[in-house]
C-alpha cells in the first residue's frame, strides 16, 4: 500500500504585538506555496491590525484556508490527531510568549501551539517586544527547552534592503525557513563574491 503523502497543513497565529504584517506575509507565502492555513488571530491582534494596517478583518481571514474564533478550544487545531507541519505565531506578543512557556492554554492560540509542542512538531515563534527584561529572557528560555523556536524578526541588512516590504519578506522567508519551505522570495548569502548590483546574493 502506498504511503500517505505528507501533510502540507500549517496552524499560523496573529497576536497582538506590533507587526501584523508578519502575519499577513506568512499567509501569502503558504498560499503561494500551497500549503494548507490554519488561522487563529487573538482578539489583541484584531485590534493592531486595525491600528497597523489598512487591510480589513474579512480579508485578513480571507487570506486562510481555515479560520477559528480565538476561543474556540474544541478546534480542529486543539487535537493533536489534526495533523499539522507546525504552527508559527507572527508576530508572537509576550503575552503569548508566557502562556506557551508556562503550559497555560486559556486561548486557541497557546492550546495550539502546546499541542504541536507535545506532538514534537515545529512551532516558531516570531517574537515582537524590547528590551527584554528577566521575566521575557526565562519564558524565551523555557519555550526553547521545550521545543519551541524564537525567531525574533532582525532586519538582515547585509540583503541591502531598499523597503519596509523587503525587511518583512526576508524576515517571514526566514521564519519559514525553519520548517524547510523555500519561499524563493529574497536574496541569500553566497559570500561576498555574490554581491552585484549593490545587493549580495542577486
Amino acid at each position: 500500500m502506498a504511503a500517505s503523502p505528507p501533510v502540507r497543513r500549517m496552524v499560523v497565529g496573529i497576536t497582538g504585538a506590533s507587526g501584523t504584517v508578519y502575519g499577513i506575509r506568512v499567509l501569502e507565502m503558504l498560499r503561494a506555496m500551497k500549503i494548507e492555513s490554519h488561522l487563529v488571530i487573538s482578539k489583541a491582534g484584531d485590534q493592531t491590525r486595525a491600528l497597523e494596517t489598512d487591510v480589513s478583518a474579512a480579508a485578513l481571514r480571507a487570506l486562510a484556508d481555515k479560520v477559528y474564533a480565538p476561543g474556540d478550544i474544541a478546534a480542529a487545531i486543539s487535537s493533536g490527531s489534526f495533523q499539522t507541519m507546525g504552527m508559527i505565531v507572527a508576530p508572537c506578543s509576550v503575552r503569548t510568549l508566557s502562556e506557551i512557556a508556562t503550559g497555560v492554554t486559556s486561548s486557541l492560540v497557546a492550546r495550539a501551539a502546546d499541542v504541536c509542542l507535545k506532538e514534537r512538531r515545529r512551532v516558531v515563534l516570531m517574537f515582537r517586544e524590547t528590551p527584554l527584561h528577566a521575566g521575557h529572557i526565562k519564558s524565551m528560555l523555557a519555550v526553547t527547552e521545550m521545543g519551541a523556536i524564537v525567531a525574533v524578526p532582525v532586519p538582515a541588512f547585509y540583503a541591502r534592503p531598499r523597503t519596509v516590504d523587503d525587511i518583512v519578506t526576508h524576515s517571514v522567508s526566514r521564519a519559514l525557513d525553519l520548517f524547510g519551505l523555500d519561499t524563493k522570495a529574497f536574496p541569500r548569502w553566497t559570500g561576498p563574491s555574490g554581491l552585484a548590483g549593490g545587493r549580495k546574493g542577486k
